[in-house]
């Protein structure tokens, strides 16, 4: 009996070992077959109302997307079954070329809540201000940049207004990418020419790579049988409507009621954030699996109600204490002025410097005079008045040796001590106090002069 188990135990693994050797070899096969003139030839078949340009940085990312990173391109492939039919159907809407629907794989691998370190957000990856102009609703709870249909078809409306800008698709994505105005500046260094691979030189390192990756992932996911690079298990969105909710309402308690899972609401509605939604002035729409909504809507009153109970004071609390919060808030500007700090700053406005920074985009504590700061402060708090500017007299002090030292205050830079004091710039203060950085910590005595 152990031998016989034995055997079966070998054959189990010569198959699996026979099976993983085959997966491979076949690999090897479209690797191999993978050349420049092959890739060039195939990409010369896909020619269409948008021009898909060849050259060795486009077989650069060809490679990289259909060769090394084939794991990532899977997954992208994958999810392209639940946002491709949605993105297809508004480009048609705006006349514009349906290869477009690849640019949200450069943009964001086709994760609907993906966010960047610069703040974009989305498939199309919105900058909050972009967002805005195209009526993105964002707070606390709801972000619409996340939404798929609504971001969509905002990126259609940009990508319509880019190219009737420039008159050409390669100019148009390039704009999407750095902005309209870095391409005009690149235009007018190049000698005015009107060709993305005339002016390339000049764009953005960014804006470079981002033409040729577009050219690359519309090309490896048009042959992605040819590099075996299909899904065995394709997603798909669950059919469903939307219930429109008004006020604040659980979606868990929700979820609970009607026997759904959370997670698949989460799935459905990318673009709600919280646990909770709050829509206080209009109906907002919230999407549930199909085989749910006609329940939800016969006993929407009760369902509402019910989820109304839990959670909203939690949500509340968490929103007007997370770092950067503008909830409930009033929006103020102010301009810096010579000796302030961020630590004045946010006394004066009873907040946190870490929240200045936060709606000012900071990475440091630096600012510089005449900088103008968002301020977003609860309604009614008294603005406090300021102080005097510091002064060698507010900080100066005389260690036992007789060197004059200032003690570093919250909030001070290099920078604002260099101006505090008469004959004395930053690189004095380093080479002074044998400083290999501009890292400071309050307390911190500093040797002046």
């Amino acid at each position: 009996m152990w031998f016989f188990l034995m055997k079966i135990n070998f054959i189990i693994l010569l198959l699996m070992f026979s099976g993983n050797m085959l997966a491979q070899k076949t690999v090897d096969v479209f690797i191999e077959n993978h050349t420049y003139d092959l890739v060039q030839d195939r990409l010369s078949c896909m020619q269409g109302e948008m021009p898909l340009h060849f050259n060795a940085k486009v077989y650069g990312f060809v490679d990289y997307f259909a060769v090394r990173n084939r794991d990532y391109t899977k997954e992208v492939i994958r999810k392209s079954s639940m946002y491709f039919p949605i993105i297809e159907e508004y480009l048609k809407k705006y006349n514009l070329p349906d290869e477009l629907k690849y640019l949200a794989v450069v943009e964001s691998g086709l994760n609907p809540q993906i966010i960047s370190r610069a703040g974009a957000g989305g498939l199309w990856q919105f900058m909050p201000y972009t967002g805005n102009m195209f009526k993105l609703h964002q707070d606390w709870y709801i972000d619409e940049r996340f939404d798929p249909y609504k971001s969509t078809e905002a990126a259609c409306k940009y990508l319509s207004s880019l190219y009737n800008m420039f008159g050409d698709w390669e100019l148009a994505l390039a704009a999407y990418n750095s902005g309209p105005g870095n391409v005009r500046k690149a235009i007018r260094k190049s000698g005015y020419k009107k060709d993305f691979w005339e002016i390339y030189r000049y764009l953005p390192r960014e804006t470079r790579s981002y033409v040729p990756q577009f050219v690359a992932v519309a090309y490896t996911m048009h042959y992605a049988e040819a590099y075996n690079l299909l899904p065995t298990n394709p997603a798909y969105f669950l059919e469903n409507d939307t219930l429109m909710v008004k006020g604040y309402a659980n979606l868990k308690t929700l979820a609970e009621e009607l026997a759904i899972c959370y997670e698949d609401i989460q799935e459905l509605n990318p673009n709600l954030k919280r646990f909770g939604i709050k829509s206080a002035k209009e109906f907002y729409p919230v999407r549930l699996p199909m085989d749910k909504i006609e329940e939800a809507r016969i006993n929407r009153d009760t369902l509402l109600y019910l989820a109304s109970l839990n959670g909203q004071k939690d949500l509340d609390y968490l929103a007007r204490n997370s770092v950067g919060s503008t909830f409930g808030r009033d929006k103020h500007v102010y301009k810096v002025k010579g000796g302030d700090v961020l630590g004045t700053i946010a006394a004066r406005y009873s907040v946190r410097v870490t929240d200045i920074k936060k709606w000012n985009k900071l990475r440091s504590n630096t600012i510089r005079i005449g900088q103008n700061l968002q301020i977003w402060t609860y309604p009614n708090t008294k603005v406090k008045p300021a102080g005097p500017v510091a002064t060698a007299k507010h900080k100066v002090s005389v260690d036992l040796n007789g060197k004059k030292t200032h003690t570093v205050q919250p909030g001070d830079t290099l920078w604002d001590i260099s101006k505090m004091y008469q004959n004395l710039d930053i690189e004095k203060i380093k080479m002074l106090n044998k400083l290999n950085s501009d890292k400071l910590t309050p307390g911190q005595i500093l040797i002046i002069g």
